[in-house]
């Protein structure tokens, strides 16, 4: 750890006491929220800027905290982009561990499109939201010295600044590796269910930064719908709800044109353009074989309508009774992957988000 706060006061973010955070905080009154690294406070510097004060929970594995802090300080402390939230700082010491970041005026995106109570954002906004995103990814993968897998992609990982402007956060599964190294090594499950790449739950399968263009495949369909993917309530059959599904059914029988129609409420007829697009590029990004989905840099273009965007393959083939035999030959269905748990799918459809069995334990380290 020393060596490692050593090569990041070579960076320019700032290493803060406990007792400047609690001058910044006002003794941590003001709470913005908490989750499981711990909780985040509202704080101001005394030139006025307003900042959020993570402060990461310390009371149970000092290790994880450790490894998350260093996750976050070593990717986004050496990250400048405007669709990157900008890590301010940091406070280590005996007793607390803390990161403080920029302000952001309208939280996170999930709050936006599965909330009753906040104003819905127009589509043509939400559009720029879901580029911002993968201008941010693009940078991460591609643009920095290190290519950065960020592994957790999803609506509350994306704040949103006063002008609605995207910025990507929560760095604290994040890895940095060579961008020559096309594999890397990953122990246990890592990301969110319903928004992690299959390929996290296969033991043993090599993992790449296409995990990411995986989460933000199925992010982008909860940004055109202004929907959750799947039904929370785990009451019902999830294969009948799972929105991508759906969305491929639909684009097999009419190129979408009634599920815009039907999903998309209220949607003025310049918009739906647009509303297809999205729908286009997401299910290139959600491509069951990490090697057919496309780059981030890639989607930014499909996005922007830079290139034109060629008819996807069936991302779901699994979901249709494919079995080993033909997934270990075929290296468009999750490489040349093969198992030895019998000659059928249900060592996938137990493991995927489209069942309500998804069970995050079983991969767990």
């Amino acid at each position: 750890m020393e060596r490692f706060l050593h090569e990041i006061a070579k960076e320019k973010i700032v290493r803060f006491t406990a007792q400047e955070l609690y001058s910044f905080t006002n003794n941590y009154s003001t709470r913005l929220g908490s989750g499981g690294f711990g909780v985040v406070y509202e704080g101001q510097f005394p030139n006025g800027i307003r900042i959020a004060v993570k402060v990461l929970n310390r009371n149970s594995n000092n290790k994880k905290v450790e490894e998350q802090f260093m996750a976050e300080v070593g990717s986004i402390g050496k990250t400048h982009h405007i669709n990157l939230v900008r890590l301010y700082g940091f406070c280590f010491d005996n007793l607390m561990s803390a990161l403080v970041y920029e302000y952001m005026e309208n939280n996170s995106l999930d709050k936006f499109l599965f909330s009753t109570k906040t104003p819905q954002i127009e589509v043509e906004q939400l559009q720029e939201i879901a580029l911002g995103t993968a201008k941010g990814l693009a940078y991460l993968h591609e643009e920095c010295q290190h290519r950065i897998i960020h592994y957790d992609i999803k609506p509350g990982n994306v704040l949103l600044d006063s002008n609605f402007s995207p910025k990507v956060a929560d760095f604290g599964l994040a890895k940095l590796c060579d961008r020559d190294i096309t594999h890397v090594s990953c122990s246990g499950y890592r990301g969110t269910p319903g928004y992690s790449a299959p390929e996290f739950l296969m033991p043993g399968y090599p993992v790449t930064h296409k995990c990411d263009v995986y989460s933000f495949g199925m992010l982008l369909f909860e940004i055109a719908t202004r929907r959750r993917n799947t039904n929370t309530n785990m009451d019902t059959d999830d294969t009948l709800d799972w929105f991508p599904k759906k969305a491929w059914e639909e684009f097999e029988k009419d190129g979408l044109k009634n599920l815009i129609t039907m999903e998309i409420t209220g949607i003025e007829e310049k918009d739906k353009e647009k509303v297809h697009r999205m729908f286009m590029v997401a299910l290139w990004c959600v491509q069951d074989s990490p090697g057919s989905r496309p780059s981030m840099s890639t989607v930014v273009k499909m996005l922007e309508g830079g290139v034109e965007i060629l008819p996807p393959p069936n991302p779901f083939r699994y979901l249709y009774g494919l079995g080993n035999e033909n997934v270990a030959g075929d290296t468009t269905v999750l490489g040349s992957y093969s198992t030895s748990a019998g000659t059928n799918s249900s060592w996938y459809e137990k493991t995927t988000p489209v069942m309500r069995k998804y069970e995050i334990q079983i991969a767990s380290s």
